[in-house]
């Protein structure tokens, strides 16, 4: 079972221990993320994250920062959302000690050297440039400036080439002093522990972080009133397609079935996409539908790659299928598949150390309460035939869909026009 402390100074710990691992990880996160920037600062939560990794005063570069771990065998990294970034490290528990160390040194004392600021910015431009050549990634970029626009919500993560190039030292060291701070950081353990040692070694390590109040993300705007189309044109032997519908945020009470929802129409190989568009018609390799639920908004969107000629056919296709479902009850059966579906999926991923530390962890940052595993399986129990019914007429109206599109293509209208349901 997992324990929450609250420090005087604010910091959150979540200590889960697991009796038969053999691993521990060490997550903190911090809640900020490319929602939270200003335009001319674009990329800066994903920038400073890439900073965490080249140097302090106890491991003065890259080479021993990466060595600490690399020869335990360990397993570490960092990610930047739109709502939160996460350092984490997972070790052998007999080296807890060391990867408590390692994660707090990056996350405290990072120099933020000038010179490695300026080297850092060729390599976010690459991994840009990466995303951009790469339709299945860059497809996703597209439905968020899709549905946003120009606003946090709508850019991209890691920035574009011109605020990249244009954050500076003191840009970095201003934003980390204002949201990496006590209040708006959690340090979460899973594994091989013991409550009450993990929590103190924590709060020993960081009672220095900086208190001063975060700053919060400006709120999402979204509107629409009709279908809206985005395509890039490029000369691509595939098209890659986002194609769905504004849905529910994180803290809407029909979430659960949102989660179901999407399963039975792309979240499996037997699900009702993947067996139409892929093995009855042979239109798309890859095809699935995925939900995102976030603090402010929530989509569900299904995201194919498909012959250029059959575009349109997929495309009508799969708004089909959203109109079927939001006018006819699911059966009992199918039901109950996809919630054991997703029920089973959780359980397996909650066996590793990494997975619980995410799972415990992103729950109270972005909630501020966590239910357990047991919690959740519940409310996805208590999901009835009416609530997926319920939910898919809601969201699946005209007024709601979007489509982006990556191919070869420089008339978006004749796509535009398939945008009924």
């Amino acid at each position: 079972m997992f324990k929450k402390t609250t420090l005087k100074n604010g910091l959150r710990i979540i200590t889960i221990p697991q009796k038969n691992a053999q691993a521990v990880t060490v997550l903190v996160l911090v809640g900020t993320g490319s929602k939270y920037e200003k335009k001319e600062i674009n990329g800066i939560s994903h920038f400073l994250e890439h900073m965490f990794f080249k140097g302090t005063e106890k491991r003065p570069n890259t080479t021993a920062i990466a060595e600490t771990l690399d020869r335990v065998g360990g397993i570490y990294n960092a990610f930047t959302a739109e709502e939160y970034t996460g350092y984490f490290a997972k070790v052998n528990a007999n080296y807890f000690d060391l990867a408590l160390d390692w994660v707090s040194d990056i996350f405290l004392n990072s120099k933020l050297d000038s010179a490695e600021i300026e080297k850092e910015k060729g390599v976010i431009l690459e991994e840009i440039n990466m995303l951009f050549d790469h339709p299945m990634s860059y497809i996703q970029i597209l439905w968020k400036e899709l549905l946003y626009g120009d606003q946090p919500a709508g850019w991209n993560i890691a920035g574009n080439k011109k605020t990249v190039m244009a954050i500076s030292r003191q840009k970095l060291i201003d934003y980390l002093q204002n949201q990496y701070v006590a209040g708006n950081t959690l340090v979460c353990v899973a594994g091989k522990i013991k409550n009450s040692q993990a929590t103190q070694k924590i709060k020993n390590i960081f009672s220095k972080i900086k208190l001063a109040e975060a700053f919060n993300k400006p709120k999402v705007v979204e509107r629409q009133t009709e279908p809206e189309c985005l395509l890039k044109e490029r000369q691509t032997d595939q098209t890659h397609i986002c194609l769905g519908v504004r849905a529910y945020d994180l803290f809407h009470n029909q979430k659960y079935a949102q989660d179901i929802l999407g399963a039975i129409l792309g979240g499996m190989m037997s699900s009702r996409l993947f067996i139409e568009v892929r093995e009855k018609l042979g239109l798309a390799y890859y095809i699935s539908t995925e939900v995102s639920a976030d603090q402010d908004t929530g989509f569900l969107v299904t995201q194919a790659g498909i012959d250029n000629k059959n575009v349109e056919k997929a495309i009508s296709v799969i708004l089909r299928e959203y109109k079927k479902i939001s006018q006819e009850k699911v059966s009992v059966s199918e039901l109950k598949k996809a919630k054991d579906n997703i029920k089973g999926k959780m359980a397996l991923q909650l066996e590793t150390s990494d997975s619980q530390a995410s799972f415990y962890g992103i729950q109270e940052l972005l909630e501020n309460k966590i239910l357990t595993p047991k919690e959740i399986y519940d409310r996805i129990n208590k999901v009835s035939q009416n609530d997926i019914l319920r939910v898919a007429k809601d969201i699946f109206q005209p007024q709601k869909l979007n489509l982006s599109l990556i191919g070869p293509f420089k008339d978006q209208s004749k796509f535009q026009k398939l945008l009924k349901i």
